[in-house]
């Protein structure tokens, strides 16, 4: 997967939030993205997952993503194993299959107890738990971790710790944003940081990412 000069604005006479991000998303990779509240994280997140669209640039070759986003809309009309088992159909998993790894995750998160339960009933972090659940259902591809691990007991981020690191060592790719300077300290490859103008640097790793010229910045916003 590849960012080529992505940008993000909500509305046309609306201020950049992101701007000219061009990096290669390669697989097998934990990369972390960091910047100050307000830098741009959660909009490149929802762009690099394909929530969202960017306002020029283009996303390459996006392999089948799970995602947990910054808010969870957790009153939804459902059971949480209801919810998981629709959203593994939507990952493209079906029948024995589907429901095996439904009741995977729920018994490894620490939410099997309240599989059946009405989601708008669950507590903040059980319905954390489900969030996390459905993101990893897939199991390959692309994780998109956003503030993931808040509202999560020591176990469940334990163990959403480990899948992440199981995750990127069979091929898969995860970036992640977390407020917690420790979390996965010395396993992500690569540091993503936005700045206060939403262009990012790559603080560690093989790339360095640079603004496009002025002349193609121009044809990207047309």
């Amino acid at each position: 997967m590849r960012l080529e000069a992505v940008g993000k604005r909500y509305g046309l006479r609306a201020p950049w939030v992101v701007r000219d991000v061009s990096a290669p998303v390669p697989a097998g990779r934990l990369i972390r993205l960091e910047g100050r509240n307000g830098s741009g994280k959660s909009t490149l997140l929802k762009v690099i997952a394909g929530v969202c669209l960017p306002s020029s640039g283009r996303v390459r070759d996006r392999p089948h993503v799970g995602y947990v986003p910054e808010r969870f809309p957790a009153g939804l009309p459902f059971s949480a194993r209801e919810y998981l088992l629709h959203m593994a159909r939507v990952h493209g998993l079906a029948g024995a299959s589907a429901g095996s790894r439904v009741d995977h995750w729920l018994e490894r998160l620490g939410a099997a107890p309240y599989a059946h339960a009405p989601m708008r009933s669950l507590s903040k972090g059980m319905c954390q738990k489900v969030a996390v659940a459905q993101a990893l259902l897939p199991g390959a591809g692309l994780l998109v971790l956003d503030e993931a691990w808040t509202g999560l007991d020591a176990a469940a981020r334990r163990t959403l710790e480990a899948a992440a690191t199981s995750w990127a060592a069979a091929g898969g790719c995860v970036v992640f944003v977390d407020h917690d300077p420790a979390r996965l300290a010395g396993r992500a490859a690569e540091r993503w940081q936005l700045d206060g103008t939403g262009r990012l640097t790559i603080a560690a790793g093989d790339h360095v990412s640079r603004p496009c010229p002025r002349q193609r910045r121009d044809e990207l916003d047309l």
